[in-house]
């Protein structure tokens, strides 16, 4: 990885493609030391090395990444039914400090309109995961 101090920005996990309620905040965190992913009272769903991570995005702006054979399914934005991000993992982003994401990443128009910017916010992780060393296409 360079010598950027890390990132970390809050996207949603999604368990399952039918059940919006099962599309989770979770806090995700990309730094010299790994990649680490925490759920809504941040305890640890993901903690690996980023060579570790395998993964893809699709057409729908999911960014689906694999890790020791366990399969996560990331999109920048939750269904109508997701819970909200906690106080606990809002907290956590903004003690992360610089280099943590605020604002969402620009994305183009159509994106803006219907998806809230959802789709670029994953492509900003797809190239910052590759960056670090994950084995995405």
């Amino acid at each position: 990885m360079s010598t950027d101090t890390g990132h970390s920005g809050i996207v949603y996990w999604r368990r399952s493609v039918w059940n919006g309620a099962r599309c989770e905040p979770v806090l995700v965190t990309l730094r010299p030391d790994g990649l680490q992913v925490r759920d809504r009272s941040l305890a640890t769903v993901l903690q690996a090395d980023p060579s570790a991570v395998t993964g893809r995005p699709t057409r729908l702006g999911t960014l689906v990444l694999t890790v020791e054979g366990q399969r996560y399914a990331l999109v920048g934005r939750g269904a109508s039914l997701s819970p909200a991000p906690s106080a606990d993992q809002q907290r956590a982003l903004e003690d992360a400090g610089p280099g943590s994401s605020g604002a969402a990443a620009a994305g183009g128009a159509v994106d803006q309109l219907l998806n809230g910017g959802a789709a670029a916010r994953m492509r900003d992780w797809h190239a910052r995961l590759a960056a670090a060393g994950a084995r995405l296409r």
